[in-house]
Order: structure tokens, then sequence, then C-alpha cells
């Protein structure tokens, strides 16, 4: 087995097909299929059942397919800090981040810039899970999200703690010009909650506060995107419940922001990258920045 045989039989097991495979690869059909072949004869194993046009991996293709992502991934991480040898800190620095995490990027990116001016930004926005799942294929060089996550491939700073507060549109107040809110008077309001795709997050920490306290919510919407809940806010829908660093990029007029004053909610978040890979030096000044 070569190296070239590994990535033609890596990318049919990406594409699903030869024809596909072929096409990404600007090769004929043929000797592809020649190449499988032989790396089947040469293994003595069937890497893929065969449905018609349709390729779907053994359980040694398994085997062999997280392998070969490894080899790649070393690959191209390899040729990534041999280039930056000698070199100035430059290239691309691809950041993911929950939407309420994004008060954290602007100044820290502006001091990168300021004594690394050749390094570009790449945001990639999603919400925890995702953003986790998108570092671990090596997709982002760094992450800031919410907690919690599965940490067993990460290394992490921990960032401040954050306080929630409650966003409420002024028609649904009696009174005007309230700082605070009790969990028994949110429950009277249609209520707006940030919800993960997948996984544990927010969502949960806010419900659970209700339930310690006996307390039935009336939710009417869930939406991972905080954007869409706070226009709707706006709209007069019903209230939501953020982060407090959220709203820094939001217009509040016509909105009250209150303190929840019989629950203290609050919310962790993260700095993370991957253990044991290379980091392109601009990712590494840009963690620097948070010790």
């Amino acid at each position: 087995m070569n190296l070239k045989q590994l990535r033609y039989f890596y990318e049919i097991a990406n594409e699903g097909q030869i024809t596909r495979a072929a096409k990404k690869l600007h090769i004929a059909q043929p000797p592809l299929s020649q190449s499988l072949k032989s790396l089947e004869e040469d293994l003595e194993v069937s890497l893929f059942d065969r449905h018609g046009r349709s390729m779907e991996l053994t359980e040694a293709g398994k085997v062999l397919y997280d392998k070969a992502k490894q080899i790649f991934f070393q690959i191209d991480e390899t040729i990534t800090e041999v280039k930056e040898t000698g070199k100035g800190i430059r290239g691309t620095l691809r950041i993911g981040c929950n939407k309420s995490c994004f008060s954290y990027i602007p100044k820290k990116f502006h001091e990168l810039q300021t004594y690394h001016p050749n390094v570009k930004l790449r945001i990639i926005e999603g919400d925890s899970y995702y953003l986790s799942k998108q570092l671990i294929e090596r997709e982002l060089d760094v992450v800031i999200c919410r907690l919690p996550i599965e940490m067993e491939h990460f290394d992490a700073i921990h960032l401040p703690e954050e306080e929630y507060v409650a966003v409420i549109p002024n028609e649904l107040l009696d009174q005007p010009h309230y700082s605070t809110i009790t969990i028994n008077k949110l429950a009277t309001l249609p209520l707006l909650l940030l919800h993960r795709i997948r996984g544990i997050g927010q969502y949960e920490i806010i419900i659970n506060k209700f339930k310690e306290l006996e307390v039935q919510p009336k939710i009417i919407c869930e939406s991972p995107n905080v954007d869409m809940l706070l226009g709707l806010v706006h709209e007069g829908l019903g209230a939501t419940i953020v982060p407090e660093s959220t709203l820094l990029e939001h217009n509040t007029e016509n909105v009250s922001v209150l303190r929840i004053e019989d629950a203290k909610i609050t919310s962790s978040s993260v700095l993370i990258w991957l253990k044991d890979r290379y980091l392109p030096k601009a990712a590494e000044k840009f963690i620097d920045l948070f010790i």
C-alpha cells in the first residue's frame, strides 16, 4: 500500500462512489477502480460493500478510513508547519463562535492585527455542538463557545462567568422602568429561548432554574439563532433570557433589560482548541491574548 492508493481510497470513501471520486481527483474511472482493487488484494480484505454505483465501507474499510483521515490531517499540518518556518505570522485564522460569544472577538482580533497585520480572519457561526465537531474535523483552528460541551478532545482557557438577563418588550410590562424581575413574573410572559440544534446548552440551564423554583414557564418559541429571538422580542411577541454580552451589538430601544432578582442564572464560556495537533502561529498568538 502506498500513499497514492490511500488517497484514492480516502476520496472514494468520502464521495461514496467511484464516479464522483474520479471527478474530484481529476482522473479517469478505470485507473481509480484498478487502484482500489489492487489495494484490496494487497490487504486481503474487501473495503467496500457495493450497491450498484453506491459504495459503503465495510468494517475493515472503516478502520482504514479512520487511520487515513489521521494520516492526511498530519500531512496537512506538517505542510503548514514547514511553510510557516522562517516566515512572519500570516495566513487565515479560522475561528468558530457562538453568536452569543461574539463580543470576545473584535477587541482580541484588533490586538492580534496590531502586531501581526498579515493575519486574516474567517469566522464560522454555530452552536457549541456543531463548532466542536468542526474543530475535531480540522475545519477550524479555535472555537469560543458556551459550556457545557464534551471536553475530551480539547485544551481550553475558561473565560469569565457571565450573568443572564431578561429582555422584555416594554408593552408586556405593567410598569415602565423596572430594573429587575422575578422568575414567577417571567413565567407569566410568553418566552422565546435559545436552544441548541443538538446537545445540552443554555436552554437546559434556564429550564432547570425554573424547575428548581417549581415554576412552569410559558415557552412559545425555541431557536438556536439569538438574532431571530431578539427580533421577535422587538416585535412584541415575548421575552427572552440571554447572556448580557449578547446585547452589546443589538438595539435595545423599546425593550427593557432586567436582572433576575430571585435566581442567579449564569453562563460560562471557553476558548478551545484541539489537543495534540499543530496549531498555526496565528492561532497560537490569538490564544496567548487570553492568557
